[in-house]
């Protein structure tokens, strides 16, 4: 019997590591990517504001930089779309804004009077700048709520459903304070801002759930509400001459952007905006035909992942032109001990399972959904929460919400999932164009291997991603449709439980390995 367990033992393993064939078609263009993203909100007052600058700097240095070490290791991962969160002033109104948490409240521009103050959101602007220093290629501002001098409550977050919290006739003025603050920070920061972001979550209520306070800002808005207010904001840029893009709609989770939902006029918003009716909003100026979509509550079990992504793809090209972004997400689901320590959202984890998490959702929002651009929640998190790309912390704890923890200073940690980010993220930059990768089943491809691959024409570069959830190494052997890679020679780039995206030992094109439990960014340059 001993025998037969150690025979069937040998058969596995040499099984695990038979060499497989993988086609990457690189004369068949998927589409064409935008980027790869994270947003300020909301420990960047704090940080970029109260730290030390040798602090804020190695923290912006793993967010933004390119920069390749002596070694040929990357330094940082490299975003390429930087997230800046234009605030609804809840901060200036303090206790009274009955935003309970003082970290999730943020400045105005916009003072009471009318007039505006452009040195608020210092610790922001500090990351702004860090970001252009380093290269970050697009900025994005969005809002989570309009001033609060503009809301029908006078408070950041909302008191009725289904209505978008705005004084009535107040479109045009909660337009004109997004031009006047793209304008104002251009000004004073010498930034672009390629796309301004009006609403941010439509479908959520935004409602105190105990008592009478809310944990951050927000306002719910319905569809109709929502073009109201793209056509008021698309006239004044074209009016000032702007390029800022206007991008919609945020969509709490993507099911809202493909299907009717609830019945409350916030769903169906592919169709809304882009399809065949009055309100379709291409037609309007400024207005870039992509829709944005989170992906919340839509990554378990693998099966729904995998489904509601086709699902997706498919309305998205019923829309010739229309392009698809996943634009925010953090993990608030519940898939358990076996997915991820902890099981949920819940305490922070720095290490490699929380990252094959995530790196599997960013293969299928790419390679299912045919997202153009993934952008993370919160670049940096103060809480004991899987929320964040670098972790802070007293270095007596794992994190607090206490208002003074690590207010002025602390320690600061990067994850394994910043790494894995940095494996699309660093290499996979806009404009370059994803080729397709056939006969991989997506539902067998999630527990095993799952690959990407894209070209970057001006370069004449490949970069194939290729994530690896299984207990197993495997062989490769890369089969182009067209072309070859210069001396049949792929550099691999490294994120696993030792290694933080590292450049390892060249390989060849026919002979690759991609080890077990890893995500490795391999690059070619083509003949």
């Amino acid at each position: 019997m001993k025998k037969v367990y150690i025979s069937l033992f040998l058969v596995m393993s040499s099984l695990s590591f038979a060499q497989r064939t993988a086609i990457i078609s690189t004369d068949k263009v998927v589409q064409t990517m935008d980027g790869f993203g994270g947003s300020d909100a909301w420990r960047t007052q704090f940080v970029g504001k109260n730290w030390p600058e040798q602090k804020k700097n190695a923290i912006a240095d793993l967010l933004f930089s390119q920069e390749i070490d002596a070694e040929g290791n990357p330094k940082g991962i490299g975003l390429s779309i930087w997230r800046f969160n234009l605030g609804a002033g809840s901060t200036e109104q303090g206790e009274n804004s009955k935003v309970s948490d003082e970290w999730r409240r943020s400045e105005c521009f916009l003072n009471p009077d009318g007039t505006y103050d452009f040195s608020k959101q210092e610790g922001q602007r500090w990351f702004l700048q860090a970001a252009k220093k380093r290269g970050v290629e697009k900025f994005l501002i969005f809002t989570n709520s309009p001033p609060v001098f503009m809301t029908n409550n006078g408070l950041s977050f909302a008191s009725q459903k289904n209505k978008l919290n705005l004084k009535d006739g107040a479109i045009p003025k909660f337009a004109d304070f997004l031009v006047q603050s793209i304008q104002g920070l251009e000004k004073k920061e010498g930034i672009k801002f390629d796309y301004v972001s009006p609403i941010n979550e439509p479908q959520w209520e935004w409602m105190p759930k105990h008592g009478d306070t809310n944990s951050q800002e927000g306002t719910p808005a319905t569809n109709q509400e929502i073009y109201d207010l793209t056509k008021s904001l698309s006239e004044k840029l074209k009016a000032n001459k702007m390029k800022t893009e206007i991008v919609i709609a945020e969509a709490a989770q993507i099911d809202y952007l493909y299907e009717n939902v609830n019945k409350e006029n916030r769903d169906n918003q592919i169709d809304f905006f882009f399809g065949k009716t009055k309100t379709n909003v291409s037609k309007f100026s400024n207005v870039k035909n992509v829709i944005l979509g989170h992906s919340y509550f839509t990554t378990w079990p693998v099966e729904r992942q995998v489904l509601s992504r086709k699902l997706i793809a498919a309305e998205i090209k019923r829309n010739p032109g229309l392009k698809y972004w996943q634009s925010e997400y953090c993990i608030l689901e519940n898939p358990g001990e076996n997915e991820i320590p902890g099981g949920s959202g819940g305490g922070r984890d720095l290490g490699m399972q929380t990252a094959l998490f995530v790196a599997r959702l960013i293969h299928n929002d790419i390679a299912v959904a045919n997202a153009a651009s993934w952008q993370w929640w919160t670049s940096i998190t103060r809480v004991d929460y899987k929320d964040g790309l670098i972790y802070l912390d007293d270095g007596k704890s794992n994190g607090g919400t206490e208002p003074n923890y690590v207010r002025n200073d602390g320690e600061f940690h990067d994850s394994k999932l910043l790494w894995a980010l940095g494996n699309y993220s660093l290499f996979v930059r806009p404009g370059m164009q994803r080729v397709d990768v056939p006969n991989q089943n997506e539902l067998d491809a999630a527990h095993d291997v799952m690959l990407t691959a894209y070209k970057d024409i001006q370069n004449k570069k490949l970069i194939v991603v290729a994530v690896n959830c299984g207990k197993s190494a495997q062989k490769y052997k890369f089969d182009l449709s067209k072309g070859t890679v210069k001396n049949n020679e792929l550099t691999p780039y490294i994120t696993s439980e030792t290694s933080n995206l590292k450049r390892s030992d060249i390989q060849k094109i026919d002979n690759i390995e991609i080890p077990a439990r890893s995500v490795v960014t391999f690059v070619g340059e083509f003949e």
